[in-house]
């Protein structure tokens, strides 16, 4: 007897040894083994076998069908089975109150329409009013140290709202999200006893478990980061319902290991959406009458759908002219070219942007497609950090300022009249007094329309953190990020002089109500040199901060901050203001104004009239939020376009006149 078969029927396996006797028989005829060493079952009944399997091989799925079902987006139930410590019923929110607050960049806005989906679904209700509050989350931010700083101090603002709380009302639960709790972990817990949970950019599916084990007086976190998780099949839930435009975030993570950046660390490797489950968000937020999308990313335009296995080829990245990067080229897979070009064709009256992109990853095919389209808009983040070859080198960014100085010339040849936008970085390791001139010198060369300038601020786990040292003084670093500001308002007026006279086509956001808060003192914290928190008041709401507005501009101690229709309160993606004696005055407004961007994301403001509709000139009509008018550019500033209303359109249309 054959030992497999002498096992088999010792342990009496059942049908496990039918499986795998059927198995061991079916290979032996299929490899015309002789079967001597066994005493067989009678011939007519091995025939039998063998016809049943063969019929029922030649019926199942063919190797297409594998490749079909691999290509599919897996969706993840709702509500998976609770862990044997948590029952179902503590997974439900139980019309609890979640008050959310946000904190840094676009990927964390869009974090928390994440996590309000996840936590709608188990049943909790979202609030807008602190006071009500039955958990509070913060959704944080770790790229500067000052970053850290404001939530440490409005913890502390919480702690008091905690321990007012009223014994005969559910205990107040406070979690930290996001960045902050992926990079400081137990720090948090250990320093901060109200603290009651942690989530990690990769576990805001498990904010419900987390909650129901923190219901129990414990402390609990989860700040796992995932190789695969990219939230595809969680549909985020806009936090304003008045919103023209929207996040839709497309990868997550970054593998560019430049040696200042902390993002590897607190949000993990890359990884990409499947197309498809991007294409059905995009269509979603049409639906809903959505005019702009912005695609997110921490590397946006190096995105690399593998789900789809027919694409994973062996076709190298295509890069830049004279760019190189940190890791092994990346092969096969749907890349960002097809993804954009998909994108644009859900709705030709939505404008698609994205944000933030690496240089590095602006191949000819994609200047191209942003040419062509015309509801791709012609504005493009290129973030050159320094102006110092040798600085750049420093910071691993894999350009040199020749290299890097040619791609814009390149991409202004490939697409006429481009908005420029980029980061700089003052006061990196090691910068000497000609590197920052030779930043100074790159602003004044390109005449940047957008700038986002920051002093260095060292971050533990990075490579410049290991291997080296921050020696450039504090108040060296401001003097020069308020140099580098100067010249670059200076170069973007001068840039955006280019406009008057022209005709643009403006998305209509709201009202033109814009608050101008102007600071007492400048403390460098690495956000342009300015802001501890301060408090903000919207007309005559009095109240403070929540998720609606966008920040203007944030330099030198000005932040700009516009106001949607509908929304009482203002909110500033880049920090929260909730209480400061920096403030020396505030109030700007024209409340017979209304305000919009063009196609290079400049603001827009124009007076709020009567005007002829394009397509039926019969009628006036005012504009609304989510309308494209046209607008006549009469003056500028470093950051602002003013300029008189000619008539609404439509996206297709405007093109006769732009």
């Amino acid at each position: 007897m054959h030992p497999l078969q002498c096992v088999l029927q010792a342990q009496k396996w059942g049908p496990l040894a039918s499986m795998s006797w059927l198995l061991l028989r079916t290979c032996r005829a299929l490899s015309n083994l002789p079967s001597t060493a066994c005493p067989s079952p009678e011939k007519q009944q091995e025939d039998g076998v063998r016809k049943d399997f063969s019929s029922r091989l030649a019926t199942g799925p063919t190797f297409q069908h594998f490749l079909r079902s691999a290509s599919a987006p897996q969706e993840k139930p709702d509500m998976e089975d609770p862990p044997p410590y948590v029952t179902v019923e503590e997974l439900l929110g139980r019309q609890r109150k979640v008050y959310l607050e946000t904190y840094g960049c676009q990927m964390n806005v869009n974090d928390t329409e994440i996590a309000w989906s996840v936590l709608q679904k188990s049943g909790y209700l979202r609030t807008r009013n602190l006071q009500e509050a039955d958990v509070i989350l913060l959704v944080t931010c770790s790229i500067r140290e000052k970053a850290e700083q404001t939530i440490w101090n409005r913890l502390q603002q919480l702690k008091a709202l905690k321990t007012k709380r009223l014994r005969s009302r559910v205990p107040l639960r406070i979690g930290i999200l996001g960045c902050m709790a992926e990079r400081l972990k137990e720090e948090i817990l250990n320093r901060e006893k109200m603290v009651d949970i942690l989530a990690g950019p990769d576990a805001y599916r498990d904010l419900p478990r987390l909650l129901a084990v923190a219901e129990s007086g414990q402390q609990a976190a989860n700040v796992l980061l995932s190789l695969d998780e990219t939230y595809a099949d969680v549909m985020p839930v806009q936090t304003s319902p008045s919103a023209t435009s929207a996040f839709v975030s497309i990868m997550r993570g970054c593998d560019n290991m430049c040696s200042y950046c902390i993002v590897p660390f607190t949000r993990g490797r890359e990884r990409s959406r499947p197309v498809a489950s991007i294409l059905e968000e995009v269509r979603k937020l049409s639906e809903q009458g959505l005019k702009e999308v912005t695609l997110l990313g921490q590397n946006v335009n190096s995105f690399q759908d593998s789900s789809e296995v027919q694409f994973n080829n062996a076709v190298s990245t295509n890069l830049s002219r004279g760019f190189s990067t940190n890791y092994k080229p990346k092969k096969g897979g749907l890349r960002f070219t097809y993804l954009l070009d998909q994108v644009s064709r859900v709705d030709p009256e939505m404008r698609i942007r994205f944000t933030s992109p690496h240089p590095k990853d602006f191949p000819d095919e994609v200047l191209q497609l942003i040419h062509e389209r015309d509801n791709i808009c012609k504005q493009i983040h290129l973030p050159a950090q320094s102006g110092s070859s040798r600085v750049l080198e420093a910071m691993r960014r894999g350009y040199s300022r020749e290299a890097y100085v040619e791609l814009i010339h390149h991409i202004r040849e490939s697409i006429p009249g481009v908005s420029l936008s980029s980061d700089f970085i003052a006061g990196f390791c090691g910068e000497t007094e000609e590197d920052h001139l030779q930043t100074v010198s790159l602003l004044r060369e390109v005449q940047y329309n957008m700038g986002f300038l920051f002093a260095y601020s060292m971050r533990q786990k990075t490579r410049a953190y290991h291997r080296l040292k921050d020696d450039v003084p504090e108040e060296v670093k401001l003097r020069r990020l308020e140099e580098l500001i100067t010249v670059f308002r200076e170069e973007a007026t001068k840039a955006n002089m280019a406009s008057v006279g022209s005709t643009q086509l403006v998305l209509v956001e709201g009202n033109g109500f814009i608050i101008l808060l102007t600071l007492s003192s400048i403390r460098c914290d690495g956000d342009s040199g300015v802001m501890s928190a301060c408090s903000l008041e919207a007309g005559n709401s009095g109240q403070t901060t929540p998720e609606h507005s966008r920040v203007i501009n944030m330099r030198l101690g000005i932040v700009k901050v516009s106001l949607p229709p509908a929304s009482p309160i203002c909110h500033c993606l880049a920090f929260r203001i909730v209480g400061s004696p920096l403030l020396r005055k505030h109030s700007k407004r024209s409340a017979t104004d209304l305000c919009g961007r063009n196609d290079g994301n400049l603001k827009v403001i124009f007076p709020d009239v009567e005007m002829e509709d394009i397509n039926n000139s019969d009628v006036r009509v005012r504009a609304q939020p989510g309308d494209y008018v046209l607008v006549k550019i009469t003056s500028t500033s470093s950051q602002t376009l003013k300029g008189h209303v000619l008539c609404r359109t439509t996206l297709k249309d405007s093109s006769a006149y732009c």
